[in-house]
């Protein structure tokens, strides 16, 4: 049995109203991979930012041991100097530098006359990818022009020319292609080899069975059991420590009824917003029905993004066809005019499209809807009104905060997804879409949406759902639609769909009409 590298014990870490840590006791050992896994917040990103020295010595209580020594961090940097390392899902480099810079910014060799030694700089770049294996890019690269994936790379090679020996991985394959996922468990695997420690924070069950040696489940707060070897639980188990019970079906049973049709798509296309003459959507037609659910799969650059955006009216000028809503063609120049129109878009960038981050919990549920909470003869909000709306649907939604009046960008992902929904409940639409609804969020929060969902299909919306997971796809959906460069090229209903169908034709494996 290797080494333990750290140890973390009775960590308590307190916020005004909430104790987010709770006696948090686990260790970590060289060359493993110890998966940490809770509902979102359980604790997790709030742990690692301690171990970090984010949240700094002593604003928390417990002690951390790396390697055996008593270590109280009061900056990143002498958490840094310890050999630990964060990599956030929130990528911490700068676009416009390259590689080189990015990975020894601020640690640039210089030469006698304290110049930046650019040889140097990129030769010593050079010998980390290789020692990662990384061909994909070149130290002289610009880091916006990379993909999300090998700007990780970018992050894990910059930890390691810090001679990291602990490092934190938070959500790492969250934007992640299939491939890029692979080259990450490769870099992974090597780095086991090397005698690193890892703590991984993810929300895939599968990832985590695939790539950790270890796992411990936070809860409240709090640890749940002891930390267990992977090859002594079951998935089954890890969900049932991380929610407190069993969840034996994580879909609801269907039992919707289709009413009529409520949404017609016809031959809508998208211009591609750099090439003259090339479409991100081609030809596009298809029709939403009240009552069900209708799922939309396809690989990563398909269409399914740029599709519902379209409809949503991002992007009037690139947008050419027809949308009707309830038999009538609409003309939808902006997304006020979908939301007139009874259309709600749930964005799969959250962060960047969904909410204002720097606004409270309130503000955020009630944007898209003003008229429901002001008087409608002089539109003044009526504050009360707005208090008790709000409230009703953190309740609804089960929102863990302790004041409406909080901060969103001060929530945890799934938390952050569940003010967004009830902005769009609030807000009451005949066809709400949803893209990519639990990216990023636990299984508990998922079990909820897919209840949510369940529920208001019931009450007669039409729910048009993008997911990149395909038991979210084939265990929501009344009907799928599979999208690949630009174009619907099949349609299934449930009973036909299977994943290796969908998969076909979302790679092109099988054509439309074979």
């Amino acid at each position: 049995m290797s080494e333990v590298v750290l140890k973390m014990e009775q960590i308590v870490k307190e916020f005004p109203g909430v104790r987010a840590l709770d006696n948090v006791n686990f260790e970590a050992r060289a060359g493993e991979v110890l998966a940490l896994v809770g509902e979102n917040g359980a604790g997790k990103s709030t742990l690692m930012k301690v171990l970090g020295g984010v949240w700094p010595y002593p604003s928390y209580q417990g002690d951390i041991f790396i390697k055996g020594e008593n270590r109280r961090f009061y900056t990143t940097r002498e958490a840094e100097e310890s050999g630990v390392a964060i990599i956030y899902q929130e990528l911490n480099l700068i676009p416009e530098l390259s590689v080189a810079e990015n990975i020894f910014l601020d640690r640039q060799p210089t030469n006698r006359l304290g110049a930046i030694d650019w040889r140097k700089l990129n030769s010593d770049t050079q010998t980390l990818l290789d020692e990662l294996g990384i061909r994909d890019f070149k130290p002289a690269d610009q880091v916006k022009h990379l993909t999300v994936g090998k700007q990780q790379m970018v992050e894990i090679a910059k930890a390691l020319s810090k001679r990291a020996r602990i490092l934190v991985l938070d959500e790492p394959t969250s934007a992640l292609t299939d491939r890029e996922v692979a080259e990450l468990f490769r870099i992974i695997r090597k780095l086991k080899q090397d005698g690193v420690c890892m703590c991984y924070i993810s929300h895939k069950m599968e990832e985590i069975k695939q790539i950790a040696d270890r796992v411990v489940v936070l809860r409240d707060g709090q640890t749940i059991g002891d930390v267990t070897a992977i090859t002594d639980i079951t998935l089954d188990q890890i969900i049932a420590r991380m929610v407190g019970r069993d969840i034996k079906d994580m879909f609801p049973a269907p039992a919707r009824q289709r009413g009529e049709k409520i949404l017609e798509v016809r031959n809508l296309e998208v211009d591609h917003p750099d090439l003259a003459g090339e479409k991100r959507v081609r030809k596009a037609s298809f029709s939403a029905y009240r009552g069900e659910i209708l799922g939309i799969a396809g690989l990563m650059g398909a269409g399914r993004t740029e599709l519902v955006s379209a409809i949503f009216g991002a992007c009037p000028d690139a947008t050419h066809g027809e949308v009707l809503v309830a038999g009538n063609r609409i003309d939808i120049r902006s997304p006020a005019d979908a939301i007139d129109h009874g259309i709600a878009l749930l964005t799969e960038d959250r962060k960047a499209f969904g909410l204002f981050l720097g606004q409270s919990i309130a503000f955020n549920t009630t944007i898209a809807s003003l008229p429901t909470i002001s008087s409608r003869s002089i539109g003044v909000i009526d504050a009360a009104r707005e208090r008790a709306l709000v409230e009703k649907y953190v309740a609804q939604l089960g929102v863990k905060t302790h004041d409406i009046d909080s901060i969103v960008g001060t929530l945890s992902g799934g938390n952050q997804q569940k003010v967004i929904l009830g902005r769009w409940l609030n807000a009451g639409p005949k066809i709400f879409i949803l893209d990519e609804p639990t990216r990023g969020i636990d299984i508990g929060a998922k079990v909820e949406i897919y209840k949510l969902l369940d529920r208001l299909a019931g009450e007669g919306v039409a729910i048009v759902m993008i997911s990149s997971e395909l038991p979210e796809v084939l265990g929501m959906s009344d009907r799928i639609l599979v999208m690949r460069e630009g174009a619907i090229v099949a349609e299934f209903t449930r009973k036909q769909a299977t994943k290796e169908a969908i998969m076909e034709y979302a790679t092109g494996a099988r054509r439309t009409g074979q």
